[in-house]
């Protein structure tokens, strides 16, 4: 299945996460995400990194809080590394609550995993890419 734009480009997502059942879920999105598929997860930020610089994702779904290294700082890291990849970081945390350095690392989005849905991601995607 091409991409919604027409394209037959698929979009490779890393899913960042230290809950399975989290990860089920957005291996679920994704797949009812057209034109995105799953290349991979990770449930540690230094896996996360290590998984980013062997297979470039174009998107990164990364949690806040792992065990290691946290979600902020395996963003920093992948963005400094491939500047072309995405990352929209996740969490239960209000925005309000995200650590200030949340909004300095690069990251196209945070969305709240209540929120986390194939619209959003589409739309993130797209506003990113406009």
């Amino acid at each position: 299945m091409g991409a919604p734009d027409g394209s037959t480009r698929t979009i490779s997502v890393l899913i960042v996460d230290d809950q399975l059942p989290f990860r089920a879920v957005a291996r679920t999105v994704i797949g009812l995400t057209g034109g995105f598929a799953v290349a991979g997860e990770a449930e540690t930020g230094e896996d996360a990194v290590s998984q980013a610089d062997a297979s470039a994702p174009d998107l990164v779904l990364m949690d806040i809080n792992l065990p290691g290294i946290n979600g902020i700082e395996a963003t920093r890291r992948i963005r400094a590394a491939h500047p072309e990849t995405q990352v929209i970081l996740m969490s239960t945390y209000s925005e309000a609550d995200l650590p200030a350095d949340a909004r300095e690392v690069g990251a196209i989005a945070y969305v709240h995993k209540e929120d986390f849905g194939p619209a959003l991601v589409r739309e993130l995607w797209d506003q990113a890419h406009s």
